[in-house]
């Protein structure tokens, strides 16, 4: 890996460099509706509604987020109260870095070219990218694609625009369902998973593995 020099570092952001706070925000929204020994299947049912809303036709974040909280209410039945998504929609651009991030993004961007890769609106992304504190040559979002990861068309948007082949990108990110196994097929084969505990290793992809993003600068030797 230390004579890996792709020409992109291309990044997942929401939860491999943004710390992604919706289970704790669930938490926090839901402790007067939910018991405390079943908030953590909760919060995995939420998860599983919000990946389940990103794989249909594109609608925006908004109608992802909302439309996620009131399956996963109905599931448990309990009372969706009015709006009570956009709680989480708006709380997404406050959402700063994991501790690991600014750093090592720092380090990474002495050498090489960072660009993000995004399930987000052009309103939301902005906010968050600014806290990273890192250049980034390019930051593409899912309302420019008009679809959400795990689907093909942003890798191959992102790729366009970039003007590359797949061959000259390092993919990183904490998520196999949504990017690792997109980029397999995509025929990236420099990829680096982040463990952040929120899915299980699957080494069938061939990714390096590292568990945060020092282990990235690390690897490539900056």
């Amino acid at each position: 890996m230390s004579t890996l020099n792709p020409k992109y570092i291309t990044f997942d952001c929401y939860g491999t460099l943004i710390y992604f706070q919706m289970g704790p925000t669930a938490r926090r929204v839901f402790e007067d509706r939910i018991a405390e020994e079943d908030m953590d299947q909760f919060v995995k049912d939420f998860a599983a509604y919000r990946l389940d809303e990103v794989l249909g036709d594109w609608k925006p974040y908004d109608q992802v987020v909302c439309n996620a909280v009131k399956r996963t209410c109905q599931r448990w039945g309990i009372e969706y109260r009015h709006d009570e998504g956009m709680i989480f929609y708006n709380a997404v651009p406050t959402w700063g870095p994991h501790s690991d991030v600014p750093d090592a993004l720092a380090r990474l961007a002495t050498k090489f070219k960072l660009v993000g890769l995004t399930n987000a609106m052009d309103e939301q992304i902005p906010h968050n990218i600014e806290k990273l504190g890192a250049p980034f040559h390019a930051v593409y979002t899912a309302e420019q694609v008009q679809a959400y990861k795990p689907n093909l068309k942003g890798f191959e948007y992102m790729l366009d625009k970039l003007g590359c082949g797949p061959e000259e990108v390092l993919h990183v990110s904490s998520s196999l369902r949504y990017d690792l196994m997109s980029a397999h097929d995509m025929g990236i084969k420099n990829k680096v998973f982040v463990n952040r505990g929120h899915e299980p290793s699957t080494p069938f992809y061939e990714y390096h593995e590292v568990k945060d993003l020092a282990g990235l600068a690390d690897l490539l030797g900056v």
